[in-house]
């Protein structure tokens, strides 16, 4: 353990934050939008949200070379901006929040769909706005669902790899996350190193899903009384 650098750790820890924190606004969006959606095409919208939790992630990876590679719509807009993102560190990030994406949007969907609309009707009566009805009466009542879908997403974003690997390299210190040093140490042959990062990971995996987990049930109480 004393041969690891922590830089993996510090990589690891901002993707998956920032990633969670981007899956949980689009998540919700999406989850709010479908959840009430009765157009047509209700079906397939849904199972392009849900694509990326069964598309393999080197499928989802070259699908993102795609798009913003030098040739792709979203790169080719970037290098008129001047930047790019393929191999930089919100590369790893642009690639966690579509793979976590999915188990948030799942997750909040299922929550929003078990609300009386009774309740949510009974607040716009007493003058409630959209904006207003969403964050202070749905959102709350969905909250033990939404919490599942914030571990998922973290614990999901912290174990990214194949996608991570094609858009955004292996790059020591800049895009060098915990799964990354994991493969390239197997494949050095330093199985020693590779277990260290094994054990670095699940510790942080578990760590966090137990904070989350308290916060969710501390939460929950306090929504209670």
């Amino acid at each position: 353990m004393a041969e690891l650098d922590l830089i993996p750790v510090w990589i690891s820890l901002k993707t998956a934050s920032i990633s969670t924190i981007f899956t949980f606004f689009l998540g919700l969006a999406a989850a709010r939008w479908i959840a009430y959606y009765r157009g047509r095409g209700k079906g397939l919208i849904d199972g392009l949200f849900t694509l990326p939790l069964v598309l393999p992630p080197t499928v989802l990876g070259f699908a993102l070379l795609l798009l913003f590679g030098k040739h792709g719509p979203l790169g080719k807009l970037l290098l008129k901006m001047g930047t790019t993102v393929i191999f930089s560190w919100w590369a790893t990030v642009i690639a966690s929040t579509v793979v976590a994406f999915p188990l948030m949007y799942q997750t909040a969907r299922g929550a929003f769909e078990q609300i009386e609309p009774n309740i949510e009707s009974a607040a716009r009566t007493l003058g409630a706005s959209e904006w207003a009805t969403f964050w202070r009466v749905t959102v709350p009542l969905a909250w033990p669902g939404i919490m599942a879908g914030i571990i998922l997403s973290f614990a999901r974003s912290l174990g990214e790899f194949g996608a991570t690997l094609m858009i955004a390299g292996n790059i020591p210190g800049k895009t060098q996350t915990i799964p990354l040093a994991i493969y390239f140490a197997v494949a050095a042959g330093n199985n020693a190193k590779a277990l260290g990062w094994v054990s670095v990971i699940m510790v942080i995996s578990l760590v966090s899903i137990l904070l989350l987990n308290y916060w969710k049930r501390n939460v929950h109480l306090y929504m209670k009384h």
